[in-house]
């Protein structure tokens, strides 16, 4: 707001203080909208009073923002509603065995099992398995077909080790095509689902020890 010395009138000047502005400024109430554009009313200067048009563009963005604000806490809502759904039929995943997408399993009663999707058929499938401090414990040939492909560790390292249960290991997959291009579509790993976590707003399952998001989940097992 300006004062003018002159006439002692107080004048709005409209490109400071409008309502609109205001509004798109973000952080005010509808009822604080509400009281900017009823002060304004009141403190324009009469000798040029706010044009009809523009009260009614005003009050126009006054309805907007309105709803706006009315649609956002109702997101808000269906948001947390549709979180708290969601962990609730997360539960149904405690006990059992599913199928993850990720490359990390924990060695549990002696083997830890992977799978990988392929894009096309290749001549050969190198699979490495490395430890927490990405030492390399083992490494072969897995199956090379089209498509999903599974493969199952026991635990025993090239020279012949048989390694702990609660070990976290990873496996990758190395496979190409005649131009050398990988073929590799994404990798999976199976383990038992043993807690459900949302603290982070985003829910998790422990499956043997490794947190995997529930969009993650790419099958159950018997």
């Amino acid at each position: 707001m300006s004062i003018n010395s002159m006439s002692g009138v107080s004048s709005i000047d409209p490109t400071a203080t409008s309502a609109n502005a205001a509004a798109a400024a973000g952080g005010i109430t509808s009822g604080d909208f509400l009281t900017l554009l009823v002060n304004e009313l009141q403190n324009q200067d009469p000798l040029d009073p706010t044009s009809t048009t523009d009260f009614i563009n005003q009050m126009s963005s006054y309805a907007t923002f309105d709803q706006q604000q009315t649609l956002n806490t109702q997101l808000g809502t269906l948001l947390s509603s549709f979180n708290s759904l969601l962990t609730m039929n997360s539960v149904n995943y405690l006990g059992h065995n599913v199928e993850a997408k990720g490359n990390t399993a924990t060695l549990q009663n002696g083997e830890a099992a992977f799978g990988y999707s392929l894009s096309s058929a290749v001549s050969r499938v190198g699979l490495t398995i490395q430890d927490s401090s990405g030492n390399v414990v083992w490494s072969g040939a897995g199956p090379a077909a089209a498509g999903m492909n599974s493969f199952t560790w026991d635990g025993m390292t090239n020279s012949g080790t048989q390694l702990s249960d609660g070990g976290q290991y990873t496996m990758n997959v190395s496979a190409t095509d005649a131009t050398g291009n990988s073929v590799v579509s994404y990798s999976t790993f199976v383990g038992t689902v043993t807690g459900v976590d949302s603290s982070s707003g985003t829910t998790m399952l422990d499956v043997g020890g490794v947190p995997v998001s529930v969009n993650n989940i790419v099958g159950v097992k018997s």
